[in-house]
């Protein structure tokens, strides 16, 4: 296997400058998000800080992203698809981030996003079956609804794991270093480009993300990460004609995956709307395990990397490519189980605290009425 030097030394450019814009941006859109009212105020459970902080981030990455790809890649009528829809998810995403937009209207805007690429030519035309070599399914008719049902999927799926402070950053990092290492061993150029911009600048950011977070990526980053993400795993992994390309941007993308799935049914189970936000994400889970911020959120790499490795040796190998396959869903199965029980466990416990604590209230107030009548 043959590596273009040419392919990584642009590479290398493309994420070193979408680092260095990131990294600098983001003092100055941390002023102007508080000049502009895009802060994130504590007021509910879900929320793992205790004081107000700016949200909107995520622009710092946009403008890195955007920059770098401008002056290193190629611009076809796919990726200038994929530009205008992300231009038009951050739009949203600002909005978002100042008002909170109703559910909704925010579903009809990635909607939106979704249909200029799929529209333009980065849609899932086929899937590929994995027990016939060379063999496909066509989509057909269903090619534009299946690859918007994909697209704004996964960008509500990074907007999910947006929970901890570095969490989504890190593992779209970690997606975006996973692609771009398919793209350089099936020598797809501009996708290489696209992750090494979007690696960087998820990577410049970093810093600035970490716990204690000075700033919040904010939907403006979580929607635009996971809405790149979608649309180049498209160009990336699904044109792949290989047996198991179907599976891979599924491991790679695991983890908002299967966290996205699980709170989907958890809600409809409920009698809750899909959209309905909870405290029952996996790094809730973890949170309430014991585990501290920095802890949970490097459990959620490593499971995130291990996937990444997994999505890499299944498009390189042969021999191991069921074995590697069964061993990642079933890791992911046992944990999501554990996770699940420890959790039906914790909420029993705590239904039997809070009403050994109203008991001893009420004895509490019994006793003080008695002492009044006294």
């Amino acid at each position: 296997m043959v590596i273009d030097n040419n392919l990584m030394l642009t590479a290398m450019f493309a994420f070193v400058t979408a680092l260095a814009v990131s990294f600098a941006a983001t003092p100055a859109v941390k002023i102007c998000a508080k000049h502009f009212g895009a802060v994130d105020v504590p007021k509910d459970n879900r929320r793992m800080h205790k004081v107000p902080i700016p949200r909107m981030g995520g622009l710092a990455i946009f403008l890195g992203f955007i920059i770098s790809t401008s002056l290193f890649g190629h611009l076809t009528r796919q990726t200038s698809a994929i530009l205008l829809g992300a231009v038009l998810i951050v739009i949203l995403g600002i909005i978002d981030d100042k008002m909170a937009l109703p559910p909704s209207v925010k579903f009809v805007g990635q909607i939106a996003a979704a249909l200029i690429p799929a529209l333009n030519g980065v849609d899932i035309e086929r899937f590929t079956n994995p027990f016939a070599e060379g063999a496909y399914f066509s989509l057909g008719i269903f090619a534009i609804p299946v690859t918007v049902i994909w697209i704004v999927g996964l960008t509500n799926a990074v907007n999910f794991i947006d929970g901890l402070d570095g969490l989504a950053v890190g593992v779209s990092s970690i997606a975006s270093i996973t692609m771009f290492t398919i793209a350089v061993l099936v020598s797809e150029t501009y996708v290489a480009i696209m992750m090494a911009a979007l690696a960087g600048a998820c990577i410049g950011f970093m810093p600035y993300n970490m716990n204690p977070a000075k700033i919040f990526m904010g939907d403006t980053g979580s929607m635009f990460l996971g809405y790149i993400l979608a649309t180049v795993s498209i160009e990336g992994l699904f044109k792949f004609y290989a047996v198991i390309s179907f599976a891979v941007p599924f491991i790679m993308l695991g983890l908002p995956i299967f966290d996205t799935a699980f709170a989907i049914i958890r809600r409809l189970l409920k009698g809750q709307s899909p959209l309905q936000a909870d405290r029952g994400h996996v790094h809730h889970r973890l949170i309430d395990m014991g585990f501290d911020q920095k802890q949970s959120v490097a459990i959620l790499y490593v499971l995130s990397a291990i996937l990444g490795l997994s999505a890499v040796l299944l498009t390189t190998s042969g021999e191991v490519k069921i074995i590697i396959l069964a061993v990642t869903v079933l890791l992911s199965v046992i944990i999501g189980l554990s996770i699940t029980a420890y959790d039906q466990h914790s909420e029993q416990r705590h239904h039997e605290e809070e009403t050994a604590q109203r008991s001893a209230e009420a004895s509490e107030a019994g006793k003080e009425d008695g002492h009044e009548k006294n």
